[in-house]
């Protein structure tokens, strides 16, 4: 273990850089993390850890991962966060991989709201959805805040990112429909609609919805029924209910 004290150490600008730059993670195929909880996740769910800072005691190193204690203030300048945790980390890009036609899967169509993205990750996670595809032009599931918004979800979680003419493609050689969350009154209620268990249901952007290609491209639109005094729901709350409605008939 070494101890690192410049701000300007290659690995303190390699971790900066990641947890600012989307191109920068793409290109080291690696995402940035931090904190205590999500450390303990990424370890119990054997996410390949590629470095460590810390300010703090020393935590549990995995074997041959490059760990260095720092002052508090290399972590501040590193990590986004207002309140700067006493561990930051990077880890390698799951093997994971949502496939579409393999059971049910979520998409996010254009969702921009890095912090929907990981609460819908985390949600998809918990009722046991086999993928969540990430359809055009999405925040960066591997982003701080949406890896954050995860609680670990990221590690476990079959991810996808593709164009929406690419998931069409997709889920039609896969003979799997795509629904639509929409808001039109002659959609179907929720309640009350059957799920094959080859499907694409697909969410869109917080304001505009889904696009019209998808849209045009769907099976079968179907709407949440709410009172009539709200007009619609949060992009995470609505893929909430669908991904219980989903899943709680087994």
């Amino acid at each position: 273990m070494e101890e690192i004290t410049s701000r300007k150490n290659p690995l303190v600008t390699h971790m900066k850089r990641l947890a600012a730059d989307r191109s920068a993670r793409r290109e080291a195929g690696e995402f940035f993390c931090q904190g205590d909880k999500l450390y303990a996740e990424a370890l119990k769910w054997g996410a390949e850890i590629t470095a460590v800072l810390f300010c703090g005691g020393a935590p549990e190193i995995p074997e041959g991962v490059r760990a260095a204690k720092v002052p508090a203030d290399i972590i501040e300048t590193v990590s986004p966060m207002k309140s700067a945790p006493e561990i930051v980390f990077s880890c390698r890009f799951p093997a994971l991989r949502a496939r579409v036609g393999e059971g049910k899967l979520l998409a996010i169509e254009n969702m921009q709201d890095p912090g929907n993205v990981g609460t819908i990750l985390r949600t998809a996670n918990a009722m046991g959805c086999r993928g969540v595809v990430l359809a055009g032009d999405c925040a960066d599931p591997f982003g701080p805040k949406a890896v954050r918004a995860s609680m670990g979800a990221v590690f476990r979680q079959n991810i996808a990112e593709m164009t929406t003419a690419e998931l069409i493609s997709a889920a039609k050689a896969a003979s799997a429909p795509i629904y639509a969350a929409a808001l039109d009154k002659t959609a179907a209620d929720i309640r009350e609609t059957w799920f094959p268990e080859r499907l694409v249901f697909a969410v869109g952007n917080e304001g505009k919805g889904l696009s019209a290609e998808l849209l045009a491209a769907s099976a079968k639109r179907v709407i949440i029924p709410m009172n009539e005094q709200c007009e619609s729901l949060n992009a995470g709350g609505a893929a909430a209910i669908i991904l219980w409605e989903m899943f709680r008939r087994g």
